[in-house]
């Protein structure tokens, strides 16, 4: 899971918005990754959640992730 937290993270830090949807941030990680399955980015991802490197954002009808520190917070 190590491997696939580092892939999301890069695709996180690379990526030109600062949120991103889950169907994104999976497709880079399967270009790094060939063989990872859907459930175990989703909880990967997850992981990161709970590790507060990335967070949550939600539109209302819509979940994306966005990098903690970057854009718009929780906070505002």
């Amino acid at each position: 899971m190590e491997d696939l937290k580092k892939a999301i993270m890069e695709f996180a830090e690379k990526y030109k918005k600062t949120k991103f949807y889950f169907n994104d941030m999976e497709k880079a990680v399967k270009k790094v990754n060939p063989d990872a399955k859907t459930r175990e980015i989703k909880k990967a991802a997850t992981a990161l959640v709970n590790e507060e490197k990335l967070m949550y954002y939600s539109t209302g009808s819509t979940t994306m992730y966005g990098m903690k520190g970057r854009g718009q917070t929780e906070d505002q």
